[in-house]
């Protein structure tokens, strides 16, 4: 159990133990869901990254083109796998 001081202002700072926990840096959400007796429920809001982000995520070009053969034998070889990543 983690305990947490509010301020006068009816803050609180998160210790980094927290902020491990949950995954979280600064910046990032929170949500609370408030429940019955005074308890609440707290997760890490997902991070969506602005779609502006996947602009030319496949421009780059490829050293060498691969053939439908060679393309396959990849795959295959990833499903058996025989290829670490």
């Amino acid at each position: 159990m983690v305990k947490l001081k509010i301020t006068a202002k009816g803050q609180v700072t998160l210790k980094k133990e927290v902020l491990d926990h949950f995954g979280v840096k600064p910046g990032d959400d929170i949500e609370i869901d408030l429940l019955p007796k005074g308890e609440g429920s707290i997760h890490a809001v997902e991070r969506r990254l602005p779609i502006e982000s996947l602009f030319g995520m496949f421009a780059h070009k490829a050293d060498r083109t691969y053939s439908i053969d060679e393309i396959n034998e990849a795959i295959e070889a990833g499903w058996a796998g025989e290829v670490k990543l």
